[in-house]
């Protein structure tokens, strides 16, 4: 595992707006990963909710849903290594396993004996190895539930976009380093439904995270996170299956690429899915409908605290 070292917070949460992507960012500290800087965002009381974020965006993606969350729970987020306002090194070896360690980490270096994850896409990934890791005894804390918003947790029924394939082919560092804001925003709309798709502003800010740091470089080494999901599938799947966590799924069913597809996989794996849909909604439900996810995550917490 790569040495964590919890460094000083550039800015304190104060007053600063976070309905605002600046405010976002100000409101934040960092800490050291290997030698590059991670940024994080922590609030609220009560047990603690890791919230771990998809690609290509980052923790800004909760922002709409953290402030109604931050009432209930002590929220801890990051932009993982290579997105958001962290560090973006070239060259890297990206994987799941890593960002796992990134999080395992950071969560131990906190002292947390157990936390909660919310996972999305990308995140969803590195919280099944997670819970794998807790199933063999490997982390210093426990992970007491698993909710997850859309992913790819099972491979075999993952659709992604045709960018999303060049990106993983030998074409895929020209791709990275050509992407347009024409290009980005064309793809990226189709993942949303047509409830609350987004305006131009929020465009401007996934757009600013996208190219943060000269993050447009990277994204074809990003993505090898879908080659890791067939490779590792069994472990990963197998991880949900013998879960002895409380867990759930929220899933928007208009996602084009793990939406109503992922929820009947699902379904036919894992015993007595708790599935929560939400019609007309994509790959973004927590930045589309966050009331809805909230209430739904609300409620997954207290019948299993009932239970």
């Amino acid at each position: 595992m790569e040495q964590l070292t919890t460094g000083a917070g550039v800015s304190a949460a104060g007053k600063q707006d976070i309905s605002t992507l600046d405010g976002w960012q100000q409101a934040g500290k960092w800490f050291s990963y290997g030698g590059h800087a991670i940024f994080s965002r922590m609030a609220g009381q009560g047990e603690p909710l890791v919230l771990l974020h998809g690609f290509p965006t980052a923790s800004w993606d909760w922002s709409r849903v953290w402030p109604m969350l931050a009432r209930h729970y002590n929220l801890l987020t990051v932009d993982m290594l290579g997105f958001g306002f962290s560090d973006k090194p070239r060259n890297y070896r990206y994987s799941i396993e890593d960002q796992a360690d990134l999080i395992q980490g950071w969560v131990e270096g906190l002292g947390l004996p157990g936390i909660h994850l919310l996972a999305h896409d990308y995140g969803s990934t590195v919280a099944q190895e997670l819970l794998a890791r807790d199933q063999e005894g490997g982390l210093g804390f426990t992970v007491d539930s698993l909710c997850l918003l859309n992913g790819g947790i099972f491979p075999e029924v993952h659709n992604p976009l045709l960018i999303q394939r060049v990106l993983g082919s030998p074409l895929g560092g020209l791709i990275s380093r050509g992407l347009t804001r024409s290009m980005f925003e064309r793809n990226f709309c189709r993942l949303f439904g047509s409830r609350n798709p987004p305006g131009q502003q929020e465009m401007d800010e996934f757009w600013h995270l996208l190219t943060y740091n000269n993050g447009r470089g990277i994204l074809h080494e990003l993505i090898h996170f879908m080659e890791e999901r067939r490779c590792h599938r069994n472990r990963w799947v197998g991880a949900l299956q013998n879960a002895r966590q409380p867990m759930r799924l929220i899933s928007g069913t208009a996602d084009p690429v793990s939406g109503a597809g992922m929820v009947r996989r699902y379904r036919e794996l894992i015993t007595d899915a708790d599935v929560v849909t939400l019609r007309n909604v994509g790959h973004y439900p927590h930045f589309e409908q966050p009331w809805d996810v909230f209430t739904a995550y609300r409620a997954f917490r207290k019948q299993r605290a009932l239970s």
